[in-house]
């Protein structure tokens, strides 16, 4: 979306008086061609929201599954350290001059820039995080989800599940990674990246509407293949793939996250299932964690038209959102694009 001027311009309008922009994962698309060609389309709308921004605001990069090469060289120099110490709830990153973070930091100045792992506080009772770990947990048989119980077949010692920041970089990891190296290579829109989960999601999604033998035959054959991935221990999946369930199975996931983590905040905020929330209309309750924390989804700045539906202007899918955290209030969900 921000590619677009007008986009640009409203929301360096709403960054107008901001001390804090945190760009909580997935601000660059590094699955789908060589990272230069993503970082020359990132130069031109990080230095023009640095602009907006100004001298003495802070931008606060908390990497996701799409950005996680930035971690690569700051990774590689923990893994090196004879005893690194733990990754816990929020970890500085740190970078080498030429690494792609160098640059960004660069292209935000005069912004003062700093990058954290695997989330941030934000206050004492306010932590973000991008919120993929949670493809470890989700029911929903989309891509990430078998990819990472795969690696989880494949690891040792994760027999009671992950406790720690490094046991969900340990199954996740190797996955960003090679999903990174085809990338340069040429890119995996269309082989693996978000474009083929989004056909993969629609085929599946729409298998029990079609008309005639062809969609009787999917309605049938998709339940039977969710059941051999369970009897493979690839589970628990089920095979609802219906809008609410994507939403309702990723909040579990992501709560699921925060207890294993011992994440202990009043406001927990993510983004990476793209599903802003909670939104008028939406269950409360579904959106408060098993230990009490209150979720904010900030939702997703790429147009996605198989998600929008019929109903654009009004999807919880639709670009624009965002959270607003102030010194005192709890954070609010808002959306720049919406027409005033």
């Amino acid at each position: 979306m921000l590619r677009r001027g007008e986009r640009r311009a409203a929301l360096a309008a709403a960054l107008s008086g901001c001390d804090r922009l945190v760009l909580l994962g997935d601000a660059l698309e590094l699955r789908h061609g060589p990272i230069r060609q993503a970082l020359a389309a990132a130069e031109p709308v990080l230095r023009e929201l640095a602009g907006a921004l100004g001298r003495g605001a802070e931008v606060i990069v908390v990497p996701g599954n799409h950005d996680h090469r930035l971690l690569r060289g700051w990774l590689e120099r923990r893994a090196a350290e004879p005893s690194p110490s733990p990754l816990g709830l929020q970890t500085a990153v740190d970078w080498r001059d030429h690494e792609p973070l160098a640059e960004l930091a660069s292209w935000l100045e005069p912004a003062e820039v700093r990058a954290a792992y695997p989330g941030v506080w934000l206050r004492e009772d306010v932590y973000a995080s991008h919120g993929h770990y949670g493809d470890l947990h989700t029911t929903v048989p989309l891509l990430e989800r078998l990819g990472a119980a795969v690696m989880m077949r494949v690891g040792r010692g994760l027999d009671g599940g992950p406790s720690r920041a490094e046991d969900y970089e340990a199954v996740l990891g190797p996955m960003y990674a090679w999903i990174d190296a085809v990338a340069q290579s040429g890119g995996v829109r269309g082989r693996g990246g978000g474009e083929l989960q989004m056909r993969a999601w629609r085929s599946i999604q729409r298998s029990g509407t079609q008309p005639g033998i062809r969609g009787a035959a999917a309605a049938v054959a998709f339940p039977a293949a969710v059941a051999v991935l369970n009897r493979a221990g690839l589970g628990p999946l089920g095979a609802d793939v219906s809008g609410p369930e994507l939403r309702s199975a990723a909040l579990r996931a992501f709560s699921e996250v925060i207890d294993r983590l011992g994440v202990r905040a009043d406001h927990v905020i993510s983004g990476h299932t793209h599903r802003a929330g909670p939104l008028p209309g939406d269950a409360r309750s579904e959106w408060h964690a098993g230990q009490g924390s209150a979720l904010l989804n900030a939702g997703s700045w790429v147009y996605e038209p198989e998600f929008l539906g019929d109903s654009p202007g009004s999807s919880p899918y639709r670009p624009g959102f965002c959270a607003v955290v102030e010194d005192d209030e709890q954070p609010q969900l808002v959306n720049v694009l919406d027409p005033a």
